[in-house]
């Protein structure tokens, strides 16, 4: 099992990077109490091969740091672990913590300690932790793209997070999807259901594919989709998007738009690993 875990300075981006990574199929913890990492792992064991946690300030001093030594040995004979550090400088993490008006944690253990105060004293008692640290990432400065960016290129090697891209066909009469970032309008194209001998198929069957493949209007209409899409999904993956539905609809969802979608995966899937197909109507039909 890989397992990641995320500590350092209260405000330095922590969560931010644990959300990133469980957007990455890591199974996730906020805020896990150090004494119960190795209960998880056993637990976890047969279900993912993946875990990132975070160890805040609160659960690492209750500890010696003997403990947390020996902990962190332990671990290591068991797992594949990273121990990454996340800090800032003081003028960042105050300036985050006065523009979130949150209560720094040891704050709320002492509250005669100032936001400064609490700082220092936190840099203080986890430098030990910080000693035993794999890596550590400096986030001030950085907006919540570029800690993305830097979780991204530090713990997964890649250069960026590539963002899921969903094709989904549907058919009007039945409703809008709700989930939908972009929908594309089919109706206007040829339309299979006048033909008596393609009625009954839908666009993945070879016939309606053949039929709809050599009407130049689909053929047009498929590649300023994806022209489209090409231009703007490098500027949405930099925006920290996830995923983008784009959803293609004909009036049944049968023919027209189950064939402009499941093209427009096709071809995606040559150039990215994550992308999925959704024909809704089909499989409402498939459960009848």
């Amino acid at each position: 099992m890989k397992l990641v875990i995320f500590t350092g300075r209260s405000g330095s981006g922590k969560t931010a990077a644990l959300h990133n990574l469980e957007d990455s199929g890591y199974y996730c913890v906020d805020n896990m109490p150090l004494e119960l990492l190795l209960s998880l792992i056993s637990t976890l064991k047969d279900k993912t091969n993946k875990l990132a946690v975070t160890l805040d300030v609160r659960n690492l001093t209750s500890p010696s740091e003997q403990q947390v030594a020996t902990y962190i040995s332990t671990l290591k004979k068991q797992v594949d672990l990273s121990v990454v550090y996340l800090d800032a400088n003081n003028e960042s993490l105050i300036k985050r913590f006065s523009e979130s008006r949150r209560i720094h944690p040891l704050s709320l253990q002492k509250s005669d300690l100032g936001l400064e105060e609490a700082i220092k004293e936190e840099e203080r008692l986890l430098e030990q932790v910080k000693q035993l640290s794999d890596m550590i990432i400096d986030s001030s400065g950085f907006s919540i793209h570029q800690l993305n960016d830097a979780v991204h290129t530090e713990i997964l090697g890649t250069k960026a997070k590539q963002m899921k891209l969903v094709f989904s066909s549907f058919g009007f009469k039945f409703g809008l999807p709700q989930d939908a970032d972009y929908v594309f309008d089919a109706r206007f194209l040829p339309n299979p259901h006048w033909v008596e001998e393609l009625r009954a198929l839908t666009g993945l069957d070879q016939p309606v594919q053949d039929y709809l493949g050599n009407c130049p209007e689909v053929t047009e209409f498929i590649w300023q989709i994806k022209i489209f899409l090409k231009t703007w999904l490098p500027a949405l993956e930099r925006n920290n998007r996830s995923y983008v539905t784009v959803a293609i609809g004909c009036t049944g969802g049968k023919h027209r738009s189950v064939y402009t979608a499941q093209t427009l995966a096709d071809n995606f899937k040559q150039e990215r690993d994550n992308v999925t197909i959704i024909h809704r109507e089909q499989k409402i039909q498939e459960h009848l």
